[in-house]
């Protein structure tokens, strides 16, 4: 998933995009389904969009709806299927060290040439092991 910003004084967007209806912020997703045009952002509240996408709950929801797919929580196995449950398993209690380097192995792995179920298993056992991963207090 990637985000961008546009600055509409100055770069000019063309199609149906329609920047700025609804309010300000614009939001907009764009992927296979949605093709070129994308898809606005639908609130779910009655609450302004910087202020309903300013709660981690409603930006979660909406990366995973956006992004037609579910994070898959160490902390209680939300989201998870059977291969990512074994896989937190076998992680638990592992020194951050091991950590990191899984982590640093697996970056290189996500950036060669594998076939599609390759890289989505890749993909999700990186998102596993970086909540493994606990920030020194240098790190903060």
């Amino acid at each position: 998933m990637a985000f961008g910003d546009v600055n509409l004084s100055e770069e000019e967007i063309r199609g149906d995009h329609n920047p700025g209806a609804g309010g300000w912020p614009t939001i907009r997703f764009f992927n296979k389904k949605t093709g070129y045009g994308g898809e606005a952002y639908k609130q779910k509240t009655s609450d302004a969009m910087c202020d309903e996408l300013g709660k981690d709950s409603y930006m979660q929801a909406y990366v995973e709806e956006a992004g037609d797919t579910a994070l898959c929580l160490v902390s209680d196995g939300k989201g998870c299927d059977e291969k990512s449950v074994a896989f937190i398993e076998e992680w638990k209690g592992k020194d951050k060290e091991a950590v990191d380097t899984q982590i640093h192995r697996l970056k290189g792995m996500a950036n060669s040439k594998m076939r599609p179920e390759g890289k989505e298993w890749v993909t999700k056992r990186l998102a596993i092991l970086k909540q493994f991963h606990k920030p020194s207090k240098d790190e903060l």
